[in-house]
């Protein structure tokens, strides 16, 4: 017998000996959303989630326990994410899909959106898009009510096995993130666990979910010898008995192989084929080539026109409000009306005749970058609709005139209080708690709870507006870029945002993703944290960027000296916990910071142990100011909030001008 099939072999006999017979589902708990809308019998979604369903008893494709499936289209699309522990089998773990899924169907017969975990599995199903999205609920608890001999001992050798179980299914791949072990508590005594989490999951959302799972468990759990905590994105279990299988389902091997003979190309018949691949890979590049050239050259061609502006937001016209209504509600644009000038044009104070109050943004004819402006702010304001984000109100495009019309937001922006020796005082830590987690709210819509993934780009104090009752309000979408659901980053020639704001991969070299704009919340969290600017934080007499004073202070223990002095009254856990958040969100390496999902479950539970962070990025350490997002403008509305903090190569910077915004 070669070694080949001897290896799945001994594999099946090794699963056939496991004290627990794995096809046996005892175990089941089940969640119905009730927020999310119903489904009709007999109606195209039930369809829909029926044709999945039907496929768990028969999938031949060994995706190592975990699928993620669609069907189809909106309104009536179905997306069901599935995982199995990881030492089952295939056999085993379609048995328990199948199993779980028919069972939730009868459960939650009309519910468009459903959980359920047993024994071995969970199989979740919703008509929107829960790929690679950490999710706080449902979740639930369970534990065996005998109590451990030794409490304390047992506990600790439980939380050190877990510690070190959640680090390494963390660290796991794209096809795994699965750990299972043992330790002594004491006594004789074993605790045996596993911990698992969806592996759609970044490194630090995994760490995230099992540190919520192992803070959940220590409030219900304390003192068993077994419990399972279950949530959307992760599980954990521990017993005093083993419960799985002590070699889980091999995983292919990461390298490829060097020593043995290439199976793709031993053999002479082989070297024909490999001859055929490359001609058709070359015939294939050329083409691509041809196509891009093409496509450039027929853009570079292309003149912008007022008429293109106009026929691209033709979907809004419900929002057009005409020249004449705006000249009446701002009179005339009269001076007495004016709110301020930026460099795309002045903002004028409005009122329509429903008596609604408006903030009235006239761009500016001289601006070249007017137009492109104008076409990105309309075409995403007309999509979004949340709390923390500026309402959009209308636009109008008459003639020459550029207009776009939003709620009137009484407060003024952020950077008019924290910014001020005497204002920022009547921000209270409660007061800037609820503003700092209004923007993460609104951010965390605007990258993964919206119709379309929405990477701001130049988020800074000036652009959080504060209504009347301090509700913030993220705005200024000029510089906004739009991605589609499936794609999560890209790049550009061309810089816009703010110095000192900017994440480093982004200002130097063009990169942009959800993770450039939870570095520049994380650098406004540390400003709403000091009150001072991130580009000249004073600290007695002594003055330095505010990245390097955090950091160096949080190392030192000394971190206290970065919070705002008239903050005397403020939680300092809390304080110092958004210093913790803060730092993680300006880390240097793009992976290790959070997503803005992670940022709002740490904001929300502080039982939750943090990771360590790591070091800031520190290429901002310039003294020039100059704001990107108004460089080319003769005014700027936020030269209150100038950042330089980045050094650019001269390439980069002659291309430091406002990008060509095209939604996708």
């Amino acid at each position: 017998m070669g070694s080949s099939t001897f290896l799945p072999f001994f594999y099946s006999v090794l699963l056939s000996l496991a004290t627990l017979t794995l096809s046996e589902d005892v175990y089941f708990e089940h969640s119905c959303n009730e927020t999310r809308g119903n489904y009709t019998a007999n109606s195209t979604y039930q369809a829909n989630l029926n044709s999945i369903v039907s496929q768990f008893s028969s999938l031949t494709e060994f995706n190592y326990g975990f699928f993620n499936l669609s069907a189809g289209v909106s309104p009536d699309n179905v997306n069901v994410i599935a995982l199995c522990r990881g030492d089952l089998n295939q056999s085993q773990c379609n048995s328990c899909l199948n199993y779980t899924a028919t069972e939730l169907e009868q459960f939650c017969p009309s519910n468009k959106e459903a959980t359920a975990w047993s024994e071995l599995c969970l199989v979740r199903y919703a008509n929107r898009d829960m790929y690679g999205m950490l999710e706080n609920d449902p979740r639930t608890c369970a534990y065996n009510p005998a109590n451990a001999s030794n409490p304390d001992q047992f506990n600790q050798a439980l939380s050190e096995l877990l510690n070190n179980l959640s680090s390494e299914a963390a660290a796991g791949g794209p096809l795994r993130k699965y750990a299972a072990g043992k330790a002594t508590a004491g006594n004789l005594q074993t605790v045996y666990a596993t911990v698992q989490c969806t592996p759609d999951l970044e490194e630090i959302n995994c760490t995230t979910c099992l540190n919520f799972a192992m803070s959940e468990l220590q409030k219900c759990c304390y003192g068993r010898i077994g419990c399972r905590v279950l949530r959307p994105n992760c599980v954990l279990r521990f017993e005093s008995n083993p419960f799985y299988n002590q070699i889980a389902v091999p995983l292919p091997p990461s390298s490829s192989p060097t020593s043995q003979e290439p199976l793709c190309f031993a053999g002479k018949g082989n070297n024909t084929t490999r001859t055929v691949i490359i001609v058709i890979a070359s015939v294939v590049g050329v083409l691509i080539l041809i196509i891009i050239s093409i496509c450039i050259f027929m853009r570079r061609r292309k003149t912008p026109k007022q008429f293109e502006t106009k026929d691209e937001i033709i979907g809004a016209e419900s929002l057009q409000i005409d020249f004449d209504s705006v000249l009446a509600a701002t009179n005339n644009f009269s001076d007495a009306n004016k709110l301020g000038q930026g460099g795309f044009g002045a903002v004028y104070k409005g009122q329509l005749p429903n008596g609604e109050e408006i903030a009235v943004k006239r761009l500016s004819m001289e601006s070249q970058q007017g137009d492109i402006e104008f076409k990105n702010e309309v075409l995403l304001l007309a999509k979004l609709q949340h709390r923390n984000l500026v309402r959009f109100v209308g636009f109008c495009l008459e003639g020459h005139e550029k207009i776009l019309i939003y709620e009137f937001v009484p407060n003024k922006s952020l950077d008019h209080f924290i910014f001020d020796q005497i204002k920022r005082a009547e921000l209270d830590w409660e007061t800037r708690y609820k503003i700092i987690e209004g923007i993460a709210r609104g951010l965390l819509y605007l990258h993964e709870d919206s119709r379309l993934r929405i990477i701001h780009r130049d988020l800074k104090p000036s652009n959080i507006l504060l209504d009347a009752d301090m509700i913030p309000k993220i705005s200024d979408f000029g510089m906004a870029r739009l991605f589609g659901q499936d794609e999560t980053q890209g790049s550009t020639m061309r810089i816009v945002g703010t110095y000192g704001y900017m994440a480093p991969e982004y200002a130097i070299q063009g990169h942009f993703s959800v993770k450039s704009d939870v570095f520049s919340f994380g650098v406004l969290l540390l400003e709403i944290i000091s009150g001072q600017k991130n580009n000249s934080f004073h600290h007695g007499e002594n003055s330095e960027f505010m990245l390097n004073f955090a950091w160096k202070n949080w190392r030192e223990g000394t971190a206290l000296n970065l919070i705002d002095p008239t903050l005397s009254d403020g939680s300092r856990n809390e304080i110092m916990r958004c210093m913790h958040i803060a730092l993680l969100c300006v880390q240097e390496n793009v992976a290790r910071r959070p997503t803005m999902a992670s940022v709002v479950f740490m904001l929300n539970s502080f039982s939750t142990t943090l990771p360590v962070p790591s070091q800031p990025a520190f290429c901002m350490q310039s003294n020039i100011e100059t704001d990107m997002s108004s460089s080319l403008a003769t005014n700027s509305w936020a030269s209150e909030s100038k950042n330089s903090n980045i050094e650019l190569l001269p390439a980069s910077l002659n291309e430091a001008s406002i990008t060509e915004l095209s939604p996708r």
